[in-house]
């Protein structure tokens, strides 16, 4: 489970059919990734682009940031 201080806000960018997507920081603006093995709540099928989402980070084994515990908003 998320604790309040790792919840981060976005907005789906882009969903592409390749199971993967990008999400945009409701504050920092910046876009992250995320892979539909990280969605929670709906699954990556309902996640539709522009829909508002709480995620947590974590850094993926290429060193990059990534979106993990996806959920609606």
């Amino acid at each position: 489970m998320m604790s309040k201080e790792q919840v981060k806000i976005g907005v789906i960018k882009k969903k592409l059919d390749k199971g993967f997507g990008f999400i945009t920081n409701s504050k920092t603006g910046k876009d992250i990734f995320f892979h539909a093995t990280s969605c929670v709540a709906p699954q990556f099928e309902g996640l539709q682009e522009n829909m508002t989402v709480n995620y947590s980070e974590t850094i993926g084994k290429d060193g990059r940031a990534k979106a993990i515990e996806v959920v609606e908003k």
